[in-house]
């Protein structure tokens, strides 16, 4: 996994799961506490995220709202955009462009 940027956006790559989350917590945290207006995550890099991986960013989403920021999620990878319409969570998370529901190929 790797997270580059700076506290208003930030390209995630890789794999955000249990091996990650820990440092990947740490750099998006820092990223919320350290600027002001919206956090960008660019996510066209991630190849996977697991229920760790969701946690991590349900995390900094609250942790974004507690701070009067908001947490944006950019290009999200269509099997991750199946997880958070499965989850609802597309409801709750600001998503750049939104998510096309009826556009995601079904599983």
């Amino acid at each position: 996994m790797h997270i580059r940027g700076d506290h208003a956006e930030l390209v995630v790559g890789g794999r955000l799961d249990v091996r990650s989350a820990a440092d990947a917590r740490t750099v998006l945290h820092t990223a919320v506490d350290d600027g002001v207006g919206d956090l960008v995550l660019d996510l066209s890099e991630l190849d996977s995220w697991d229920a760790t991986g969701l946690g991590v960013i349900m995390g900094v989403h609250r942790r974004a709202g507690r701070c009067g920021r908001r947490l944006v999620l950019r290009d999200v990878p269509p099997q991750m955009q199946r997880l958070l319409v499965a989850t609802r969570l597309h409801r709750i998370l600001a998503i750049e462009g939104g998510i096309g529901v009826e556009s995601l190929p079904r599983v």
